[in-house]
């Protein structure tokens, strides 16, 4: 057993891993606050013997990859199993595992801690925070200079604007594939419906007719053509020839559709909505924990994201939420998504910058339409209030670097939310007490180049 050299009872040393932006907020604020700390970015074995083995009060493993940040957790316990450890996981199932194994860690992720902050905005500019606890919607409210706590009910709807909302969004084409695809589909049922028409007008039998015209939409040609039946015949030959050229388009849609990612979906749950919706820009940790907490309140959402390859875009499609592949900031998407008819924009990717150009393009396709930003992140625009007049601004680094400090220094805390002065905690009980103010000031080891993004 390894006997750790005695120190100082009024001196505290942390351990913080990660290269993150959260991992150089935590170290800044704690080196602020005159607490010694060691920052290792990517440390081996050997340096993370040396670490652990004066015996810290507490370690911070603050990374984006959650099986490196698994890897580090079991390390840091089987080198000292008494510290007490703050990870960061984003799945929950591993981090569900992980808290089983380790009794002394605390697991949570950024993206879990401000998706309240996030959603409350998004659904009423009064509300600081909002989450579902079972039955129960708790919403944070900030009353002059204090926060409360209460319930809160949606605006219920009536049932046959719902149930007609739904109706309207299936068969909904989002993009050239899908349009091909319903233009080929619905030209061959036009071509099937006038045939048929035509036959009953002419003393057919609907059963017969319905026959006729299934022959003719596919090629095969009317049953029986009378000789006579001059206008008929010239009327299916139209028909059928036309219906080549409509089956190939139904038949390119099907395959682009079969072969795509299929990340919004033309009838079911995931085809996009036409109005009271909420629109994620950045389907990173962040954009999806923050869609399916909106979602768990009953609020539609469509994400948008760049790549539709991302690790997330695809979890959104077994979660059943839409997400859309573009540009955030692209005048035309925003249309497409009824921007105008939307509850709120949410810009919530990892880019300051490119949140704020979201912004910038919202409120030129939609002026009244709410708008929430991710900033804080970067240093250029960390201090600036410019923004204000853009939207609702939420620093999700500070928010869940105040909460890892607070966890470390050993203060109980149950939640974080934003308030003009900074960030509040919120404590097990209810109550909320003011957190450490998170250093705005860049980790010395960590360059600007290496920081990473959630």
């Amino acid at each position: 057993m390894t006997t750790h050299s005695a120190r100082p009872r009024n001196t505290h040393q942390y351990v913080v891993i990660g290269e993150t932006h959260l991992a150089g907020r935590v170290c800044a604020t704690l080196h602020a606050d005159h607490h010694p700390t060691r920052h290792l970015v990517r440390p081996g074995d050997e340096e993370l013997r040396d670490a652990t083995s004066a015996g810290p009060d507490a370690v911070a493993v603050l990374l984006h990859d959650d099986v490196a940040a698994l890897r580090y957790a079991l390390a840091v316990a089987h080198l000292s199993p008494t510290t007490p450890l703050i990870v960061t996981v984003f799945d929950h199932t591993v981090a569900e595992e992980l808290g089983r194994l380790l009794p002394q860690c605390d697991v949570t992720s950024p993206a879990d801690l401000v998706a309240p902050a996030l959603a409350g905005p998004c659904l009423d500019p009064a509300l600081v925070a909002v989450q579902r606890h079972g039955d129960r919607i708790r919403a944070v409210r900030q009353d002059q200079d204090t926060l409360c706590t209460e319930d809160w009910r949606p605006q219920s709807q009536k049932r046959w604007r719902t149930r007609a909302g739904w109706a309207l969004r299936q068969l909904r084409p989002h993009d050239a594939g899908t349009r091909v695809l319903m233009v080929g589909l619905l030209a061959v049922l036009a071509v099937l419906a006038a045939d048929w028409t035509w036959l009953v007008c002419h003393g057919r039998p609907a059963a017969e007719a319905f026959f006729e015209a299934a022959r003719v939409v596919s090629g095969v040609g009317p049953a029986a053509a009378p000789a006579t039946a001059h206008g008929y015949q010239v009327a299916a030959a139209l028909a059928m020839l036309s219906t080549v050229a409509f089956t190939a388009l139904f038949t390119a849609g099907v395959v682009e559709r079969m072969l795509g990612p299929k990340l919004v979906g033309l009838v079911g749950p995931r085809t996009l909505p036409r109005s009271g919706h909420v629109i994620v820009v950045g389907m990173g940790q962040v954009g999806m924990r923050l869609c399916v907490e909106l979602r768990n309140l009953g609020v539609a959402v469509v994400g948008v994201e760049r790549d539709p390859q991302a690790s997330a875009a695809r979890l959104a499609r077994s979660l059943g939420v839409p997400v859309m592949t573009g540009d955030g900031g692209d005048r035309h998407l925003l249309e497409r998504l009824r921007l105008r008819h939307a509850r709120a924009l949410a810009a919530v990717g990892s880019d300051d910058l490119d949140n704020i150009a979201v912004a910038i393009a919202a409120h030129g396709v939609a002026p009244h339409t709410r708008v929430l930003i991710r900033a804080g992140e970067h240093e250029a625009i960390a201090e600036t209030r410019s923004l204000l007049p853009m939207g609702t601004i939420r620093d999700v680094t500070g928010m869940a670097t105040a909460y890892v400090v607070a966890r470390l220094l050993g203060e109980p805390v149950a939640g974080v939310v934003p308030h003009p002065e900074g960030v509040y905690r919120q404590s097990p009980d209810g109550g909320f007490s003011r957190g450490a103010l998170s250093a705005r000031t860049r980790c010395r080891h960590l360059p600007a180049q290496r920081t990473r993004t959630i």
